[in-house]
């Protein structure tokens, strides 16, 4: 009887010891984190940065039928919103979104004309990128597209008159990275390259001039990004 009870007791030891482990393991599941939540969170495909814009234009240009003439332009900083959408971790499509404005110089030859004008200009520009996902926090990418730039509110200067720079579609090339401090916030530098040569025309005392404003700019910027 007694080696009897003694079996008995054994079992029951052994089965409440199953049944502790079982509970454990229960608990444990339903603590964890939903990681359909934590993917979700971390792959939202939105992303949008603000960044303070350098623009450095090439200064170089020709007024036709005068050998040596040459053109000039003022550089500007502006502010530049840009917004991503993540089609997979590493392709992303970006538009780039900014105005800014340039003082038209003469220079070469006709320097003494002095200046010839001002335009506004809003150049719309969207890459498709390629980010490297292998360094942490430290996002490289590298990116190439077109932009389409729009001139606006021009005018001429002094002796000359109704000046006017064509509309261009150029491409764009770009690098960059971005460092993420968490989740959703990070800090930005960028590097883009304009290739912009439009056509323009303006009066000079009543005779026109034509040539084109080999404007190609650099796009340099640094901001900050948030991932949604």
């Amino acid at each position: 009887m007694k080696g009897h009870w003694m079996g008995r007791a054994a079992l029951a030891a052994g089965l409440g010891l199953l049944a502790g482990q079982a509970l454990a393991a229960d608990l444990e599941e339903r603590m964890a984190p939903s990681e359909a939540t934590v993917d979700f969170a971390a792959q939202s495909p939105w992303q949008i940065r603000v960044r303070g814009l350098g623009v450095i234009t090439n200064d170089s240009g020709s007024v036709n039928g005068i050998p040596g003439s040459d053109l000039s332009y003022s550089d500007t900083v502006i502010p530049e919103l840009d917004i991503s959408y993540f089609f997979t971790d590493n392709i992303a499509a970006e538009l780039i979104l900014g105005t800014t404005y340039a003082n038209v110089h003469a220079d070469g030859a006709i320097e003494g004309l002095g200046k010839v004008g001002k335009a506004w200009l809003l150049p719309p520009t969207v890459t498709l990128q390629y980010h490297f996902t292998d360094f942490g926090a430290f996002k490289p990418y590298v990116g190439a597209g077109v932009n389409y730039s729009l001139f606006y509110e021009q005018s001429g200067s002094g002796r000359f008159s109704n000046l006017d720079i064509e509309n261009k579609v150029g491409a764009a090339l770009q690098v960059g990275f971005d460092y993420m401090l968490d989740d959703h916030w990070g800090v930005n530098f960028d590097v883009k390259k304009i290739f912009l040569e439009p056509k323009w025309k303006v009066d000079f005392d009543g005779a026109p001039l034509t040539g084109k404003a080999k404007l190609n700019p650099w796009l340099v910027g640094a901001g900050v990004t948030y991932r949604f």
